[in-house]
Formats: C-alpha cells, sequence, structure tokens
C-alpha cells in the first residue's frame, strides 16, 4: 500500500499537475487482461494473425491501459478522497507489447458535489497517457469526491 495522505477538498489546486514514472506493457499483461475479463479478441492474443493486420503486431486492450494508467496514479491513500467515476475516455493511440507508458495527472475542475454541496466537493483530474516516444496514447478524466474540512472538523475526523 501507498502512503497515507490526508487531503481535503479545498487543498486541491487547478493547474496542479503530478507525473508518474514508466510502466512497461509485457505480454504476461495481455495475457492476464485477457483472462480476466474474456476478451480474447484476436488483435489482443493472436500473434500470427495480427501479424497479416495494419498495426502487424497485438495491441494492447484498452481497458488494460485504463487499469494501468489509473493504477499507476494511485501512489498514496487519502482518506478523505474516493473515486466517483471517468469521463471522456478516449483511446487515442495502440499500445503495443513492449510500450512503456507515462501518466500526467493535472487538476482541471473543482467544485461543490451535487448530492451533498456541504460536506463534499468534486475534483476533476485529467489523467494524459504517453508512450516512450510522447505521443499521447489515452486521455480521459478521473473524476473524486473529497471530503471538504469544515465537514471533517464537524465530524471530529479532521487532524
Amino acid at each position: 500500500m501507498g502512503e497515507v495522505l490526508e487531503r481535503f477538498f479545498e487543498q486541491y489546486e487547478v493547474g496542479s499537475t503530478r507525473t508518474t514514472t514508466g510502466r512497461t506493457i509485457t505480454e504476461a499483461d495481455i495475457v492476464l487482461h485477457a483472462g480476466q475479463t474474456g476478451d480474447f479478441y484476436p488483435h489482443h492474443v493472436d500473434r500470427e494473425w495480427c501479424a497479416t493486420q495494419p498495426f502487424g503486431q497485438r495491441v494492447a486492450h484498452g481497458t488494460l491501459v485504463l487499469s494501468v494508467a489509473v493504477g499507476m496514479t494511485a501512489g498514496s491513500i487519502n482518506p478523505r478522497a474516493m473515486s466517483y467515476g471517468y469521463d471522456r475516455i478516449r483511446f487515442v493511440r495502440p499500445v503495443f507489447i513492449g510500450d512503456t507508458i507515462t501518466v500526467t495527472a493535472e487538476i482541471v475542475a473543482t467544485g461543490d458535489h451535487a448530492k451533498d454541496p456541504a460536506r463534499l466537493g468534486r475534483v476533476d483530474e485529467k489523467l494524459t497517457v504517453s508512450n516512450q516516444r510522447g505521443e499521447v496514447v489515452l486521455a480521459l478524466v478521473h473524476l473524486y469526491v473529497v471530503e471538504k474540512t469544515e465537514a471533517a472538523a464537524a465530524s471530529g475526523g479532521a487532524s
């Protein structure tokens, strides 16, 4: 598990960014993901067939790249925040076996959470996933629900 980092809604700043270290996508990643999801589409698992196709090689599942990228940004545990979902997911370019991806995350919006605006805020973090050549391969917005400082203090939870 990662380090525990208490970060309340008011501490998120639009425009702040962070970048992960790299992670190389392997054949094992693709095989495991195919087994977990049941997606054995030949574009991912049939090397010989892929050799006859325009890319000429196997392509990582978009959902694999998405999962790995989101996981790469989850280094710290924040008990004040939780994932609320994902918007505007785009698989921009293929990721191949041996490609190394990095993720740049940028806070692009904050605001009150519609369901409980007195206690919760919403933070939108744009993830841009690039390969080793600097080409964008995936883009999405990760949505978070984050506890506000005043709400935590009222419940006795602020440190």
